[in-house]
């Protein structure tokens, strides 16, 4: 069986290169790109510090308070009665690893949930986030930060975590630190929550929920799956999870690269003839490579992200410039989005000395860590959800409209086909309105613990594009009311005050 498995395996490579021939972009679904069309630039390919910080404790932070924070947000408290932090925890199961992060504090009580953001990549910064999505504050041309005015820490406690090891200011002193699996991730992460809780135990028992977008479609349902199970365990400390949230991710790869003609063909971006011919050639190529993916391997595995993206490939050499993560917009060569100010801001000599973070490189996005987590990219990371929702625990898949990347269609069908007991009732739901400030913001289903919402008018990043609507979907999640309309978060916000 091994021998025909190997066989079939240099078949699906052959594949790829006859894909290849035929497309004018190739089979190199390209980190450098990727990182390009963020119109990011890091110095290093990943964050290997040759001088390590000297302490030796688990937690290691300073009380924040960036420089130029202009004007106020009227509905925020002064910035000195908040309790915002910077720091690295040193990684409990490591060689010499630091994982750096943000603690922001609700502006609203201090009791809300904590909820924590990943950032996906695989291999870029939280910071990403923090000054461009759903952190407090944003960045201005001068370098000066304002209030975010739909930052998510209205109504929750945030964290922002760098990882895996080598992202953002996370670093490492040895190579052999980075992760190239979900079970390295998820127990770094775990371990992290257990070192913040035991430092900050006036949090431990708040509501506690996972959220993040992208490739955080993977770490997301592993991380979960890590605390539930510490949980049982009885562990250490108890940490209240009560759901999770995916933002336009990849979860399920066998469904969700099928999906990717589907959906370009429905947005007018590929013909029906094009539509035919990677259904007839790539999309069974890339249904056997995951097949192999899930018996032979890291190889395997390997060779399956490149014999699949060959679908992706092929509808982009037809898309031209379209930006995948926002078909209602073009790249203008390389710039599909401008991050560049993220990183001037970091560089600042002022920040960094707030940050803590000494002479440590800023990574904001590690193709080395991408590279890395190449073994990791075609694995189902849905196989784990559905006993995390028989125990009670909360899922919501929410998609902006117009990515192609990790898009809606995709998601929608892999959350259809999950197996668990609620499965024919979700799939029987109405889809209802989504509405804020009496505007459909979106179409939601839900039953159970199970949510899916598309969301209007957003691309890969609904806090960036839609801020008010993700705003709104956060607090109507964490207080079990998403289903139903509600004041929005700014009335309802003066009101609790």
């Amino acid at each position: 069986m091994g021998h025909c498995n190997s066989l079939l395996l240099s078949l699906l490579l052959g594949l790829v290169s006859l894909s290849a021939a035929e497309d004018d972009h190739g089979f190199n679904f390209p980190v450098k790109k990727l990182i390009g069309d963020f119109n990011l630039f890091p110095p290093h390919d990943v964050n290997i510090a040759r001088y390590p910080h000297s302490d030796v404790n688990k937690i290691v932070e300073k009380p924040l308070r960036f420089p130029n924070v202009l004007g106020s947000d009227d509905s925020a408290l002064p910035l000195d009665d908040l309790a915002h932090r910077a720091g690295y925890y040193s990684i409990q199961h490591s060689r010499a690893a630091r994982m750096f992060y943000f603690f922001f504090e609700s502006r609203n009580s201090q009791e809300d949930p904590v909820v924590i953001w990943l950032t996906g990549g695989p291999g870029c910064s939280s910071e990403l986030a923090v000054f461009y999505e759903n952190g407090p504050f944003k960045i201005a041309d001068n370098m000066s930060l304002v209030w975010n005015e739909h930052g998510w820490d209205k109504v929750s406690n945030l964290l922002y975590v760098d990882q895996p090891t080598g992202t953002g200011f996370s670093y490492s002193t040895d190579k052999r630190d980075i992760r190239h699996d979900e079970e390295g991730v998820s127990n770094d992460l775990y371990d992290f929550l257990q070192a913040f809780f035991a430092e900050h135990l006036e949090y431990a028992a708040n509501d506690f929920f996972i959220t993040g977008e992208s490739y955080a479609g993977h770490y997301i349902p592993a991380f979960a799956a890590r605390v539930h199970r510490g949980n049982k365990a009885k562990e250490g400390i108890h940490i209240n999870l009560k759901g999770f949230a995916i933002g336009n991710g990849l979860t399920d790869p066998g469904i969700q690269y099928k999906a990717y003609p589907d959906y370009a063909l429905d947005m007018g971006i590929i013909q029906q003839a094009d539509h035919d011919r990677i259904n007839k050639v790539m999309v069974p190529a890339c249904e056997m490579a995951i097949k192999l993916c899930g018996t032979e391997g890291k190889i395997a595995c390997t060779a399956s992200y490149f014999v699949c993206n060959t679908i992706f490939n092929s509808i982009m050499s037809q898309a031209g410039d379209v930006n995948y993560y926002d078909i209602r917009k073009m790249c203008e060569g390389n710039l599909c989005y401008d991050f560049s100010n993220m990183e001037k801001y970091l560089n600042l000599k002022s920040v960094r000395d707030a940050l803590g973070v000494g002479d440590i490189d800023f990574v904001s996005c590690s193709s080395t860590v991408y590279q890395a987590m190449l073994v990791d990219w075609m694995r189902n990371l849905e196989v784990g959800i559905p006993a995390l929702l028989e125990d009670g625990i909360n899922l919501l898949v929410y998609a902006g409209e117009y990515d192609l990347i990790c898009n809606w269609l995709g998601n929608s069908r892999w959350v259809h086909a999950m197996e668990w007991s609620g499965q024919k009732e979700f799939g029987a739901s109405p889809e209802v309105p989504f509405t804020v400030d009496n505007s459909e913001a979106g179409l939601l289903k839900n039953y159970g613990p199970l949510s899916f919402l598309k969301v209007h008018d957003a691309g890969h990043m609904v806090p960036m594009d839609q801020p008010k609507a993700s705003l709104e979907m956060l607090k109507r999640w964490t207080r079990g009311t998403l289903s139903q309309p509600g004041d929005d978060v700014e009335k309802s916000f003066v009101a609790e005050l």
